[in-house]
């Protein structure tokens, strides 16, 4: 029995560090190689096969000090407004259009005096591209805030959302409103950044207010 509990727990790790090396972004890479390294110690012990005890215990504190040094970084976020027509926009948008389709697939660029448009350069990169649209005075439904594969960290989201509300507070909206959702993990990070659940025109929609 202990060998079978042995062997189990060798390839569960095994597992994580090969998950870990086909994930995009460097922040969930080390998470999943951290915990990897965890239970390949674990794994080291049960053998007593200290070589390998070594070599993760060693790879662990550089997964430790480079999720420090992720944690800890100061990066700069800036918002850009643009309308329908935009060149850098339209390319990102037809750059990325696959992915975008994932997660929006009935967007399509439509433009008037009551769209908000803008994209979130983080370190002076295009990371994000919001389209939204006015529904009343005071809320707009999401049509598009879509992060590329590298800055899906949460960061942006928290940038959009909390410590730069302001932006569209003055442009006097006070909710957000997702009324589709097609990606579950999506749905995860909308949850993550506050937004709930509720039943507006007879269906469920995610909502959040600033």
């Amino acid at each position: 029995m202990f060998e079978y509990i042995t062997t189990a727990i060798g390839y569960i790790a095994a597992a994580f560090l090969a998950a870990a090396l086909l994930i995009n972004g460097t922040l969930r890479f080390r998470w999943i190689s951290a915990i990897g390294n965890v239970v390949f110690i674990i794994y080291g012990i049960l053998l007593n096969a200290s070589p390998v005890i070594a070599t993760n215990l060693i790879l662990l504190f550089i997964n430790i000090y480079k999720l420090y040094k992720i944690y800890n970084l100061k990066e700069y976020f800036e918002i850009m407004e643009f309308r329908k027509g935009h060149e850098i926009a339209d390319r990102f948008i037809s750059f990325h259009k696959e992915d975008i389709k994932k997660y929006f697939p009935e967007f399509e660029f439509m433009e008037d005096s009551n769209r908000i448009c803008f994209m979130v350069l983080r370190d002076m990169n295009i990371a994000n591209i919001f389209v939204g649209k006015r529904i009343g005075d005071s809320r707009i439904e999401v049509e598009i805030n879509f992060t590329i594969q590298k800055y899906k960290d949460f960061q942006v989201g928290k940038f959009i959302f909390e410590k730069k509300k302001d932006f569209l507070i003055t442009k006097g909206i006070t909710t957000i409103v997702y009324p589709k959702i097609h990606n579950p993990s999506h749905e995860f990070f909308l949850k993550k950044m506050g937004f709930i659940k509720s039943l507006g025109n007879s269906r469920e929609v995610l909502i959040k207010v600033l």
